[in-house]
């Protein structure tokens, strides 16, 4: 495919943006906005998680969350990334990380653990029928796929469950084993009913298996490997000897998945470009140090919750500086002085700044303004309202909690505060406002409210609840 060719320069043929549909997913109408951003940048594929964002039909309903996209909305995404030149890859989970298939009433019996719904019971057939009808209605609605992403990443609690401590029993089963089998058997479904496409798999729950065991269980005939690593100090030999031995174990190709945002911390706001940066460069040694040919190409992940349960991490347009950074160095070969000359044209920043957050930052690519109300409200929301109510030696000596609950204040000190009070209030109210505006342009309503009742009303609901003690104690003085 000529189109999906980038620079010389770059070790990767393709580029993909992961989009991580299982907190905040953007409306259409943004990554309409997007997507030309994400190709000029040099990104040519999406990797799309599509969690419970995907509009599962009959028995697989439930799994559908409020704001699900609609068939017509999929078909429209796959539009514009075929109009920008971005292959899609769907990501659907099939063995960990499936909480929001298994914390569904209808599915919970499928739990590998009984009280843990993120690992798939490998045991029982309706486990494999389960996951291969996923797998069949979101392949139903994409045309031309070339690969296909089964996830199986994190299984955690595997051979925990009671089933599978009876199989563990007898003496030639292993919890390997019954890994690669239940991957195998996910795998081979894809490629029976759907030659064409390749599965992929995350290489994590492999990393720690013999060349033996990996080669005997024929995993390598069926799907290709995805290692995954976002540390900024990623160890290029230990990548370089992990390639080798997948190589021993016949895997021809092989992905690398670094990350652009949401890998820093699980209420991680904003995105700290250089640590991201650092990844990028430390794969592109990976890369040079590969055998030619084995590189399929390189996914930047965009995490938005560490788990379906977690809080958000950063925005995605929040780690779009942070995406373009990555990219654009990518591209390249590396990072240099024109790589940042060219975001910063790309992006509308005036002085981009890597190493550390930037406290001002005003752009003009899709979502500037989220990234810039959400930098005001990350750095200046708590620490504003915290030294108005902690350290303003009239509030803390004059209206504190006793003051307050009794409605006493003297009132020669209301002047030293109030004014302090409502302009701290008036401020604040009005940049949350500009911001739920701005969300809910880009997001649904939902994912609004989510962002702004975990970072915003705690440190205003406190300031208005400080504002609305004086004026009940200020009328008890009348």
């Amino acid at each position: 495919m000529e189109e999906n060719r980038v620079m010389v320069s770059s070790p990767f043929e393709l580029h993909l943006v992961h989009l991580d549909l299982k907190g905040a997913p953007p409306k259409v109408s943004y990554l309409a906005e997007i997507f030309p951003l994400f190709h000029a940048l040099g990104a040519n594929g999406i990797l799309l998680e599509y969690e419970d964002m995907f509009p599962y039909d009959g028995e697989l309903k439930p799994l559908q969350a409020n704001d699900a996209y609609s068939s017509a909305e999929i078909k429209e995404i796959l539009k514009l990334a075929k109009l920008h030149e971005l292959e899609v890859v769907p990501l659907v989970q099939t063995f960990g990380h499936m909480e929001f298939v298994l914390k569904h009433k209808e599915f919970c019996h499928l739990r590998e653990v009984a009280m843990f719904p993120n690992t798939l019971n490998p045991h029982k057939e309706e486990s494999l029928k389960l996951v291969s009808t996923m797998i069949e209605q979101v392949v139903a609605l994409h045309d031309d796929l070339r690969w296909f992403h089964i996830g199986c990443d994190e299984v955690y609690y595997l051979g925990e469950g009671e089933e599978s401590k009876q199989w563990l029993q007898e003496e030639e089963n292993t919890i390997e084993k019954l890994c690669l089998s239940h991957m195998k058997a996910v795998a081979s479904h894809v490629v029976s009913a759907y030659p064409t496409v390749k599965p992929i798999v995350w290489d994590d729950m492999l990393r720690g298996m013999s060349e033996k065991t990996l080669r005997e269980s024929g995993i390598a005939q069926l799907a290709e490997l995805m290692i995954w690593d976002y540390s900024p100090d990623l160890d290029v030999d230990s990548k370089a000897t992990l390639i080798k031995k997948y190589q021993k174990c016949d895997f021809s190709k092989l992905w690398f998945a670094s990350a652009f945002k949401g890998a820093t911390g699980v209420n991680q706001c904003l995105t700290l470009i250089g640590h991201h940066l650092k990844n990028h460069e430390q794969w592109l040694k990976v890369a040079e140090s590969s055998p030619a040919g084995i590189i399929q190409g390189i996914i930047l992940t965009g995490w938005q919750r560490y788990d379906h349960f977690s809080v958000l991490c950063e925005l995605l347009p929040v780690g779009i500086p942070s995406l373009a950074v990555c990219l654009q160095a990518l591209k390249n070969g590396g990072y240099s002085e024109k790589v940042k000359e060219d975001v910063e044209k790309s992006l509308g920043i005036s002085s981009l700044e890597i190493d550390t957050y930037m406290s001002d930052i005003s752009g003009t690519f899709p979502g500037s303004e989220i990234l810039s109300l959400v930098t005001q409200i990350t750095f200046y929301l708590k620490p504003s309202v915290d030294e108005l109510l902690e350290n303003n030696r009239y509030v803390t000596g004059w209206f504190s909690p006793y003051h307050r609950k009794r409605k006493k204040i003297h009132p020669i000190m209301i002047h030293h505060f109030q004014p302090d009070a409502l302009r701290l209030l008036t401020k604040w109210t009005t940049v949350t406002q500009e911001l739920q505006a701005a969300m809910e342009k880009t997001f649904f309503i939902s994912a609004a409210e989510e962002w702004m009742e975990e970072n915003v009303q705690p440190s205003l609901q406190r300031l208005q609840g400080t504002v609305d003690d004086l004026d009940r104690a200020i009328q008890e003085l009348s």
